[in-house]
């Protein structure tokens, strides 16, 4: 159900700026969950017991325009198995598993160059025409890329020496890009919610003989309650509520002031990976977000 921006319950501007500032909060949060309980749970176990807990508390309200929508996801079924596989199962499952050789910190600057990715796949697969500032803006967003992977030494790049943590985000963050621009071919009439509760469960298909592998292979989790209490929070805040609240912030701010918000991930990931895990900010890491903020502004640029 969409909310208008003229709705007579329109949030004070408090309760707006909390609706729109916690999204990134719980996300960045994510990757400093993922990263504290590292060494305690595997990343498919972790990753399919977050969308376990997430579609228990979606199912209820998502059921009824799941069923009302059955003939339509079969009728896009390849589509929908292929955001499913990178948007659901491969991201969080990439980012778990990256958090494993890399700090929190890196992650969450890693993520703010998904924009661009979006940009220059765009260009590439879908015909979107660039123009001289968004050129520039990708050149400038990739150097930052390259200077948080690189760890400020870009002697590395001649050496080929990358950190393979930040790699492999990397690459979590090249199959959110494609999430993000597959969903465009999902028709509007396909409730959201709905779809989302449908992408779960086919994720879920798909990390099963994943999470079977891992303890096939003795890959288990050291269960405790930190563990548990990690897996409630990785399938309850960023799962459920950050996705509900951004979309009230959509329906109540726009999606170009909701958007903005998303900027703050960084800035919240990389304080609360200092506050508590003891990982230090470099000058890599400044410099880093620096260009690739830079970049997405230029590329904004009318």
């Amino acid at each position: 159900m969409s909310i208008p921006a003229t709705s007579p319950s329109r949030p004070s501007a408090l309760t707006l700026f909390l609706i729109l500032v916690l999204p990134p909060l719980f996300w960045a949060g994510n990757f400093v969950v993922g990263r504290a309980v590292h060494s305690e749970i595997p990343p498919f176990t972790l990753s399919l017991g977050r969308w376990l807990i997430a579609l228990c508390c979606l199912l209820p309200f998502a059921y009824p325009a799941m069923r009302r929508d059955y003939p339509l996801y079969w009728q896009y079924r390849w589509r929908l198995l292929a955001v499913s596989l990178a948007g659901v199962a491969a991201f969080n499952t990439l980012v778990y598993s990256g958090l494993h050789f890399t700090t929190a910190t890196n992650g969450t600057l890693l993520n703010s160059c998904i924009p661009m990715l979006i940009l220059l796949f765009g260009a590439l697969f879908y015909r979107l025409r660039l123009h001289i500032w968004q050129v520039i803006g990708l050149a400038l967003s990739l150097c930052g890329v390259l200077t948080i992977i690189l760890h400020g030494e870009w002697a590395r790049l001649l050496r080929l020496e990358f950190s393979s943590g930040d790699l492999i985000i990397f690459l979590a963050m090249v199959c959110w890009a494609f999430y993000t621009l597959w969903l465009r071919d999902i028709p509007a009439s396909i409730n959201r919610l709905g779809l989302m509760g449908i992408q779960i469960i086919l994720a879920m298909i798909l990390l099963v003989p994943l999470f079977l592998w891992e303890h096939v292979h003795g890959i288990t989790p050291q269960w405790n309650h930190e563990v548990w209490l990690a897996l409630a929070y990785v399938g309850i805040f960023p799962s459920v509520i950050a996705y509900t609240l951004y979309t009230l912030g959509v329906a109540y701010a726009g999606v170009a002031r909701a958007g903005l918000f998303i900027h703050l991930m960084p800035v919240f990931g990389s304080l609360l990976s200092v506050a508590l895990l003891g990982e230090n900010l470099h000058l890599f890491h400044i410099v880093g977000i620096t260009a690739i903020l830079g970049g997405l502004f230029l590329s904004n640029r009318a």
